[in-house]
């Protein structure tokens, strides 16, 4: 399977493009896919306030592929129930690009190793899915990485309450990418959802896990 997802992310992000690109430039290019773009693609007029103006605040996670020999996993952390903002939710390593920053995969990266204590040494970055973009107007890149699990675990305790692994396989089964439904400033809006049996995968972390598995898998079945 690593090898599946390494040749399959040299094409979808040749030389690592998407996952190399400068924040300033990002900040002016709207995403294709997004919280509103991916369920309703045709938006009813009354929707667009969802909507941000150009330029978008820009950001990066890591989608961390922890490797064991043949077993693969899915790093995830719930963030901090005392954060202002999405507190108590499931999320990827990452955050809010800085100025030291020179591209996406150096904001994924610090993140990581802030959030979680994982050294960028331990990380075999192979590319980026496309940016993302929320109803909170960030512009999301996520960058995939094989994670080397020989490192301590030190969440920071200011964002991060739990950090877990879900199988891979669980993830790229079809079957529990599920939508549900809330009603969120007065329209009832779709999300994807994962029937995690501890933790609520939820929202734009499960779209986004949603669109990897959907890559991984629909190059699995041209392959064969």
């Amino acid at each position: 399977m690593r090898r599946t997802i390494t040749r399959l992310l040299e094409k979808h992000d040749p030389i690592m493009r998407r996952a190399l690109t400068p924040a300033e430039a990002r900040a002016w290019i709207r995403p294709d896919t997004g919280d509103t773009s991916l369920y309703r693609p045709k938006l009813n007029p009354r929707d667009r306030y969802i909507s941000h103006e150009l330029p978008l605040k820009v950001s990066a996670v890591l989608i961390p592929i922890v490797e064991r020999g043949e077993d693969l996993s899915i790093l995830l952390t719930k963030r901090s129930s005392n954060l202002s903002s999405h507190s108590g939710q499931v999320s990827f390593p990452g955050g809010r690009s800085e100025e030291m920053d020179d591209h996406a995969m150096a904001t994924a990266l610090r993140e990581a190793h802030e959030e979680i204590n994982l050294p960028p040494e331990n990380v075999e970055v192979v590319g980026a899915l496309e940016d993302y973009e929320t109803v909170t107007g960030y512009n999301v890149s996520p960058v995939v990485g094989f994670v080397d699990p020989d490192f301590e675990i030190i969440p920071q305790q200011s964002e991060v309450e739990d950090v877990f692994e879900v199988p891979l396989d669980f993830i790229l089964d079809e079957s529990n990418h599920k939508i549900e439904s809330a009603m969120w400033k007065g329209a009832k809006r779709k999300y994807y959802v994962f029937p995690h049996d501890q933790h609520k995968i939820w929202g734009a972390t499960a779209a986004m896990l949603v669109r990897f598995a959907n890559l991984v898998n629909k190059y699995e079945q041209r392959a064969a």
